[in-house]
């Protein structure tokens, strides 16, 4: 394990290390595939689907991290930084770990808090939902590993997921199949109304909790109908598979709904394992219909979180749950969780 980094200042005393193209907590935007781990002194980042193992490391106090800095990226770099903090120099050097355990054990960390907050459980698309309380016991070991990087009272990331009530040992009550047909399907036209346009759309994860709605490209359906004179968009969106009961009224989605004439948005309620809302509108089109909960996240750059970084994450997790039913004693090697999904799952 080893790869070679870029070492030099980023002001204010803050120094960067990082393998070539590897994303920083320095970045103006976070790919949904950046695992983040606070440390001591700084914090460590890795990219999931570049495959990267070597950590990029922002560090805001050089003398603190001087206890993990060998450790990492071995002896030869944490003595340059030290030697090199008052000179400001930037330089390159092959990190060579001298713990790799340790490496490893982080690795392994940052990616069970990724997966707590963006793992893509999806009925619709097969890929089953973790358990949290399996997920929160390898957290609790995997920090104990990574005491000597953590400390031993170091705070969770504040990308915690979000509680919504929910419960991943509840049995899904129809098939796949199922799902996809009411998310496709026309959402409650009342009869003798006229159908304008219907359209089946993906959902930007940034902007909604984990485990409100399915996180497939097919989870949110929407119809306009004209009825006595007055057009309604009417949408539904399939819910997570481990959701259990309603969340808390604060977390309910909402749909916005964009047309040539504006905007209008749509409070959705969970109805079975549905989500669905409806809102009048002026125009008898739709250009757009996104979901998302008030406060959470903001619309950011779509290579950030866009489809086809979303469509790569799923195709991560269905491999990983492949995975997941062989020995494997690799870096990235499944979490307990993963392994309890896929032997959940007849398809893995």
């Amino acid at each position: 394990m080893s790869a070679t980094v870029r070492i030099g200042p980023a002001g204010g005393g803050i120094w960067i290390v990082a393998p070539d193209g590897a994303p920083t907590v320095l970045d103006d935007g976070a790919a949904i595939d950046v695992m983040v781990l606070e440390v001591v002194g700084g914090h460590l980042s890795w990219s999931l689907l570049a495959g990267q193992r070597i950590p990029a490391a922002v560090i805001d106090d050089v003398e603190l991290a001087q206890d993990w800095l060998w450790a990492v990226y071995g002896e030869r770099i944490a003595v340059a930084i030290a030697d090199s903090e008052s000179g400001e120099t930037e330089f390159t050097d092959v990190a060579e770990p001298a713990v790799p355990d340790l490496v490893a054990a982080a690795w392994r960390l940052g990616f069970a808090y990724w997966a707590a907050r963006w793992w893509p459980a999806s009925t619709i698309d097969g890929i089953t939902a973790l358990d949290d309380r399996l997920l929160d016991q390898e957290i609790t070991t995997l920090r104990a590993e990574c005491e000597p990087l953590i400390g031993d009272d170091a705070p969770a990331p504040d990308d915690e997921p979000i509680s919504t009530d929910i419960a991943a040992d509840d049995e899904i009550p129809a098939h796949a199949e199922d799902y996809a047909l009411a998310a496709g399907g026309a959402p409650h036209r009342p009869a003798g109304a006229l159908s304008l346009g219907r359209g089946t759309v993906g959902w930007d994860w940034r902007r909604c909790p984990p485990g409100l709605i399915d996180a497939s490209e097919r989870a949110v359906s929407w119809e306009s109908t004209r009825d006595s004179g007055t057009t309604t968009v009417r949408v539904t969106a399939v819910a997570a598979p481990q959701l259990s009961s309603a969340a808390p009224a604060h977390l309910h989605p909402r749909a916005l709904v964009t047309t040539p004439a504006g905007t209008a948005e749509a409070e959705l309620d969970l109805v079975g394992d549905l989500w669905t809302g409806a809102t009048i509108t002026t125009s008898d089109s739709v250009s757009a219909v996104d979901v998302y909960v008030p406060g959470v996240g903001a619309p950011g750059a779509p290579e950030l979180g866009g489809p086809e970084i979303r469509q790569q994450i799923r195709e991560l997790a269905a491999t990983r749950l492949r995975r997941a039913t062989a020995a494997d004693d690799a870096v990235d090697a499944p979490l307990l969780a993963e392994i309890a999904a896929a032997a959940s799952d007849s398809d893995f």
